[in-house]
């Protein structure tokens, strides 16, 4: 086994890369960069019928969204390209052929119907349905007569019958099976072509694979891959099974629990950051009750063997909220960048808005990202800023609207903005602090009425900021306006 870690993340693109597969592969990613070590995108498209070139974009543009990157894969250049197995054929042909010279692999005659005949005995039986070995024993001769008449036979790897098979998980601890249960599986299809055992384990011997990090489900399949190792007299890798991610119930995540591939989170507006934090918290804990990991932070903190063993229950609250902590944590210029195609698209702002345009755009960013929770929210909160005034909120309606005296007031501040010089949020914020003295209210009689006819809503961020950052003259129409419509349904 080489000294320098060598892990890999083989997808199937037969489908979008979901959060059970990035998980996966950032826990792959964090192995390998925490020991200075190799990580290997391999793409498992043996499977020609359902594997697409888009699904293959598509889970390769997601990783490089998150910020995985690897260091040999399809578009990279390694010592054991190619990194698609639907062009290692020649590869596994060998490897294959050589097991079977040896009598390591034979040939499996039976048809399915036989198979399916063994599996009822043995369901009938009370017993694990596995291969009955019918084909095990056949004389070289007779081999080579029904291949020579026509029959076309998959072929079965001659498991080991007796002992037990332990796998030594980095998570797990010691699991151990025993190996009168483990069948002679087929490593090699009638059409020619490898099984995904066969394919996965040929390719991690090659490619000098030292740690496995893959899903709790394929644990079963270990023992299968061990033996495959042991003969192909190859080193066995180190494993590590992490645990299931199921819904908030406790059943198998699904499309019904909301999204789950990362196109449909990335859709959503959910933030690279959020998600690969989220990830490492789906059976990991990074210690002091820390929930707010970078991926620089996570790098150091993360550690196979403190990996939990139990499930890990997704938590879209939690997503939400990391999400939103990025967002307001993020730089002022690049959360800009990341939603100025949304505002060119509404016509709210020009390819090149100019310094002072992109100041007023900066100021406008800061006063109402912390009430956002992704960036289609954020933009959502900017129109008033952008577009007039066209409904207000019911519920502001019914409350601040509906008396004659808002609507005098509202009237009468409006008159009086232009007394404030320079027109600013503390400017402002004198001129009402004086009205509702003068006028013997309290604050909220005019504040919340102000508020509702300059954004149509009745929360938002400061209101003499936003007041500042719309302009005396525009204030002033919104709050003329407002008194109209107050008058008009009085």
């Amino acid at each position: 086994m080489e000294s320098k870690v060598r892990v890999r993340f083989a997808p199937s693109p037969t489908g979008a890369l979901h959060i059970g597969g990035a998980r996966t592969a950032y826990f792959n990613w964090l192995f390998a960069r925490k020991h200075q070590g190799v990580f290997v995108l391999r793409i498992d498209d043996t499977d020609a019928a359902r594997s697409t070139d888009e699904s293959y974009r598509q889970i390769v543009d997601s990783l490089r969204w998150l910020g995985i990157d690897w260091d040999e894969g399809p578009d990279k250049q390694g010592p054991y390209a190619p990194y698609r197995q639907s062009q290692r054929q020649s590869v596994y042909q060998a490897e294959f052929e050589r097991l079977l010279n040896e009598d390591k692999v034979y040939p499996c005659f039976c048809s399915p119907e036989e198979l399916a005949k063994d599996r009822e005995e043995a369901q009938r039986e009370g017993k694990t349905a596995r291969y009955a070995g019918r084909c095990s024993h056949l004389s070289p001769a007779e081999r080579q007569r029904r291949i020579e008449s026509g029959e076309k036979p998959a072929y079965r790897f001659r498991s080991p019958k007796e002992g037990e098979t332990v796998v030594h998980d980095l998570i797990r601890g010691d699991v151990t099976f025993q190996n009168q249960e483990i069948d002679d599986f087929i490593v090699w299809k009638a059409d020619g072509t490898p099984t995904y055992h066969f394919a996965s384990c040929v390719d991690d011997a090659a490619m000098k694979i030292t740690h496995i990090v893959r899903a709790e489900e394929h644990l079963s399949n270990t023992p299968r891959h061990i033996a495959l190792f042991q003969a192909l007299g190859s080193a066995i890798p180190v494993f590590a099974h992490v645990p299931m991610i199921l819904a908030p119930d406790r059943s198998k995540l699904s499309k019904r629990h909301g999204a789950t591939s990362v196109q449909e989170y990335r859709d959503a507006g959910i933030l690279p950051q959020a998600i690969t934090n989220y990830l490492l918290l789906l059976g990991f804990a990074p210690g002091e009750d820390r929930e707010v990991v970078s991926q620089e932070e996570a790098i150091g903190l993360f550690d196979l063997t403190r990996v939990a063993k139990h499930a890990a229950v997704y938590d879209v609250k939690k997503l939400e909220w990391l999400n939103a902590h990025y967002l307001w944590t993020m730089n002022v210029d690049e959360l800009l960048q990341l939603i100025f195609p949304s505002l060119e698209s509404k016509g709210w702002v020009e390819a090149d808005p100019g310094r002072e345009r992109l100041a007023w755009l900066r100021t406008a960013v800061l006063l109402v990202r912390e009430r956002a929770r992704n960036p289609f929210e954020l933009v959502d909160s900017l129109r008033y800023y952008f577009e007039p005034v066209i409904d207000y909120d019911e519920k502001g309606v019914k409350k601040h609207f509906q008396s004659d005296q808002s609507a005098l007031r509202l009237r009468s501040a409006a008159d009086l903005l232009r007394q404030v010089q320079p027109f600013t949020a503390p400017g402002i914020e004198r001129l009402y602090r004086k009205l509702i003295s003068d006028w013997g209210i309290k604050g909220g009689q005019i504040i919340h009425p102000t508020r509702l006819a300059i954004s149509g809503v009745t929360t938002g961020p400061g209101l003499f900021d936003m007041m500042a950052l719309l302009g005396r003259e525009e204030c002033q129409i919104r709050m003329k306006k407002a008194a109209d419509f107050m008058e008009s349904r009085l």
